[in-house]
């Protein structure tokens, strides 16, 4: 990083108010060329609000911008994209009809003047070349992106962004969906790029990622600018207490004993759908938090979908010790399971309804009398929630897109938890929000197993299920590799269950003595 040079983007004083909400209050921001700068900041502390508004997704309503020392006025994305400055935004923002190569090209044809016949041959070339730096060389890219993994389709959007001729990319979560081995891949590309001149502006919750790969690091909270600091004398404590205002303490480490009782409330015998769940069976007790770990490819992401009548599959499901047949979210919520899903924005939110709008929708039947919906009712059933969850909203009619992201997803909770379930299964509960808000979620799983509920969290986070679970299944291409209590989960012999290293539970159970054996001596 030269910071004897101009930098190349420079946000001054930037204030922004949406109605009732303060996002942005003085914020400023500089990032040079060749930097590798971090974003960082509990949900709601306006990190998305400032990014949209260097993308031209906004505008300020004071402050100043300038852009290679020039001030300058960035009225729409298009402008944004003229100058050199791309974004990949957590939500994608692919299409999914047209083919890789076309979703690589789509924004150099859209900045194309005039009218011109598209060259899809030049399409595909830019795209082969573009992924090749990203280690997807051996994709085609004539396949739809439809088909593609969650985990592709990211890579995809980043390199959408680099295709061009990029002076500033801004990066919010790029890595959410990657492998480990995808994301050490992705750092190199960024450090690449970074070396290349480009200022880079990375946007994460992942705090020790954070410290990993940049250079400086800046501070939200509560849409007011906090520090700014070097990567290299930064630590993660240092670095909530900035986000937070406080420390949070123990943040991965369930408290309490196990609080499983000996009812059965979940019963998986034989499970299979398509080939990406192959005869899993385990239970959950009533109290019992289990966790499930695997890599993207591994059927955790499907097993829970199937769980809640989101996929067809054969084999037995027993709710509460009776049969049940899943075949549809409404049979599930019949049978009290409630479902958290990963993708809060596309299939999790209500976004153009009201909080209550969305914490009422899963218990219709409860605030309403022969098919007419209660108001009263409604509002009382939503508050009694948002309060128990302590939800941070203006009013309950408010805007569900424009919450916070953990906001969001406490209202989705609230959603889930109003249903009185016997069963909780939670998909990736903690993606992309801030650690305050992860703490909270996490005290309330604990508040509800205590509470008799069984909760189980697929989940790509290894220490969250380590501190929170009271035991923790692997998957590795459909099948159980592994099953590990409380006392017994350590993050390299997951691994390697969750890679196929070791797939037979005594062999595991055994490398674990010898350890702890070892480790005694």
């Amino acid at each position: 990083m030269d910071t004897e040079a101009a930098p190349i983007v420079e946000l001054k004083n930037i204030s922004k108010r949406f109605p009732g909400v303060q996002a942005l209050d003085n914020v400023s921001l500089t990032v040079f060329p060749g930097e590798i700068h971090a974003l960082i900041g509990e949900n709601g502390a306006g990190k998305s609000t400032l990014m949209n508004i260097l993308a031209g997704e906004l505008q300020p309503d004071g402050g100043e911008i300038a852009f290679a020392g020039k001030p300058c006025t960035i009225q729409n994305p298009f402008v944004s994209q003229q100058m050199g400055i791309s974004v990949v935004y957590q939500e994608l923002a692919l299409c999914p009809n047209l083919t890789i190569a076309e979703n690589v090209s789509l924004n150099r044809a859209a900045t194309t003047p005039g009218i011109a016949l598209l060259n899809r041959r030049k399409f595909s070339e830019r795209a082969r070349s573009v992924l090749a730096t990203l280690g997807l060389d051996d994709v085609d890219t004539a396949t739809p992106v439809s088909m593609l993994s969650v985990a592709q389709q990211q890579l995809v959007e980043i390199a959408k962004a680099i295709s061009g001729k990029v002076k500033v990319l801004v990066l919010d979560e790029p890595n959410s969906a990657l492998t480990p081995d995808e994301t050490s891949h992705l750092f190199e590309v960024l450090r690449r790029l970074r070396d290349a001149g480009v200022g880079i502006i990375y946007v994460s919750h992942r705090l020790e990622e954070v410290l990993q790969l940049s250079d400086r690091i800046t501070v939200l909270r509560d849409g007011k600018y906090i520090d700014t600091v070097p990567a290299a004398a930064a630590t993660v404590d240092g670095l909530i207490a900035r986000m937070v205002g406080r420390a949070v303490e123990t943040l991965y480490h369930r408290s309490g004993a196990l609080t499983a009782g000996d009812e059965t409330v979940l019963r998986i015998s034989t499970l299979t759908s398509t080939k990406a769940v192959l005869g899993v069976s385990f239970a959950v007790r009533s109290g019992e938090v289990v966790g499930i770990a695997g890599l993207p490819d591994s059927g955790k992401d499907e097993l829970v979908e199937a769980c809640f009548g989101l996929r067809p599959y054969s084999g037995d499901i027993e709710v509460m010790g009776k049969p049940a047949k899943l075949h549809s979210p409404d049979a599930a919520i019949e049978r009290g399971i409630a479902f958290i899903p990963a993708d809060r924005r596309r299939v999790g939110a209500l976004l153009v309804m009201s909080v209550r709008d969305n914490v009422v929708a899963a218990s219709l039947d409860e605030v309403s009398t022969a098919g007419l919906l209660r108001p009263n009712a409604m509002r009382a059933l939503s508050q009694d929630y948002v309060n128990k969850l302590d939800v941070r909203i203006a009013s309950l009619g408010q805007e569900m897109a424009t919450l916070s992201g953990g906001n969001q997803q406490k209202v989705i909770l609230a959603r889930g938890m109003a249903t009185q379930p016997h069963v909780l299964i939670l998909h990736e509960p903690t993606r992309g929000i801030d650690v305050g808000a992860k703490a909270e979620i996490y005290r309330i799983l604990q508040d509800l197993a205590t509470g008799g509920v069984g909760v189980l969290i697929a989940s790509s986070e290894l220490p969250e299920l380590i501190g929170q679970c009271d035991r923790i299944l692997v998957m590795h291409q459909g099948r159980l590799t592994g099953e590990f209590t409380r006392s017994d989960a350590a993050e390299e012999p997951i691994l390697a269950c969750a890679m196929g290293q070791a797939t037979h539970f005594w062999r595991i159970a055994l490398s674990i003595q010898i350890s702890r054996r070892l480790r005694r001596k």
